[in-house]
């Protein structure tokens, strides 16, 4: 099954309770979407994946992604949504390496975006529309801020897509701006 953006949202929700997680996952699915657009993809569906790559994360922590390809089997989805979504856990919760560029893509912008997220959060404006690449660079070399976001696995991701971290970071960026109202990023702009 090729799940479509209502059918994704209901299931994140059933899982998901956190105000927080479910940001994060739009977050991301804002990322992507964008990314299916810059690289003439499917945007619906590299959308659908983001939204619940993290479908299990807050009920089953210690079980990430392998109660998430558990459910998605269950439901019917296609193989490779699921296999995607596991691969966003590679080296940490699964063995499964991104070898597809949405792969790459959701293993690099997953983490991406949890800093992007924390240094608007800190912002006055609270807000990406008025975020820049700059702005990024200089949290992302602050290794104590958003330090659960892991720098290593978004330089790895990024280098497995075959782009520079520039280019990475200010496509994650125009991906979140586009959406911002939708991923809890428009502050009080």
């Amino acid at each position: 099954m090729q799940p479509t953006r209502e059918q994704g949202w209901e299931l994140l929700c059933r899982y998901t309770a956190t105000d927080a997680l479910r940001k994060h996952a739009l977050q991301v699915e804002a990322a992507l979407r964008h990314f299916a657009e810059y690289f003439g993809e499917d945007p619906e569906k590299w959308g659908v994946i983001g939204l619940c790559h993290d479908l299990d994360y807050e009920k089953y922590p210690d079980e990430h992604c392998q109660v998430t390809k558990r459910i998605l089997t269950e439901e019917g989805w296609d193989e490779e949504y699921i296999r995607a979504i596991m691969a966003h856990g590679w080296g940490m919760v699964t063995d499964v390496e991104p070898q597809t560029r949405l792969e790459k893509t959701l293993y690099a912008v997953d983490e991406l975006t949890g800093i992007i997220n924390a240094a608007c959060l800190v912002r006055p404006s609270r807000s990406v529309l008025d975020f820049n690449l700059k702005s990024l660079k200089k949290k992302f070399k602050d290794k104590s801020f958003a330090a659960g976001c892991d720098r290593e696995v978004i330089r790895r991701g990024i280098e497995m897509m075959g782009l520079d971290f520039d280019t990475v970071a200010t496509e994650t960026i125009k991906g979140l701006q586009a959406r911002a109202e939708i991923c809890g990023l428009k502050g009080n702009l």
